[in-house]
């Protein structure tokens, strides 16, 4: 009887917002080591590393196994504009230049508009949870990132799908660092050689962006090597 139990839940499903960078790679590992099978959703909002990210994602799911690698193309968020992220125009700073504003790579309640369409293909795959890697306690401080954000996402989501849909909201890093996360990751085996975070080059990452401190910084924390190239070594 316990066989049988442990076996259906092994057999439910989770989305796992995989954009291919440290955090999201790190979450669908997470997701797959609580049992879940993986739809892996890679949004394209524009972002200036775009190809490399996909790439890095597909190459995850892969090696998860994912069930089904789902992609979406929302180019508005880059028409709407006002980030760094997806306008051209506005440039992505170093870290040490950004002080304590929010910093420009924020894209306006982006996290809102990925996990609507994460509870939609949730609900038409029957899965039983979204994985998000969302994490307020990063330097970034991005409002959508928030544990309130994702409390009340979760209300969205028990009002807005059928009276017989069960969807969890998981947000497991929300109060971890990103030390954190790659400890958890590298405890699990998480190939960080596949992943991307650089939020300006494709090829050799910058090494100065908010993206690239923090994960540099993690990696020195956890005393282990960051096996992605850099351009400033």
């Amino acid at each position: 009887m316990k066989a049988a139990l442990v076996q259906a839940a092994r057999a439910q499903t989770a989305v796992v917002l995989l954009s291919g960078g440290m955090d999201s790679t790190t979450l669908a590992y997470v997701a797959r080591d609580r049992g879940y099978r993986i739809i892996a959703l890679h949004v394209n909002y524009g972002q200036r590393t775009e190809g490399k990210e996909r790439q890095c994602a597909q190459r995850i799911a892969s090696l998860l196994g994912a069930v089904e690698f789902f992609e979406v193309d929302i180019g508005y968020l880059a028409r709407i504009g006002a980030s760094a992220l997806t306008d051209r125009a506005i440039p992505v700073k170093d870290h040490a230049d950004t002080g304590g504003d929010l910093p420009a790579t924020y894209v306006p309640f982006r996290n809102a508009n990925l996990l609507a369409i994460a509870t939609s293909l949730a609900e038409a795959r029957g899965a039983e949870a979204i994985f998000i890697g969302a994490q307020a306690s990063d330097y970034s401080g991005y409002p959508d990132c928030r544990e309130e954000f994702m409390e009340a996402f979760q209300q969205v989501i028990d009002r807005g799908t059928r009276e017989t849909t069960r969807i969890r909201l998981m947000a497991p890093f929300v109060h971890m660092n990103k030390t954190e996360i790659l400890r958890t990751g590298l405890a699990l085996g998480v190939p960080y050689r596949e992943t991307w975070s650089c939020y300006r080059n494709s090829d050799r990452a910058c090494g100065r962006c908010g993206a690239c401190h923090f994960r540099r910084e993690a990696f020195r924390e956890a005393g282990v090597p960051d096996p992605i190239p850099y351009g400033d070594e």
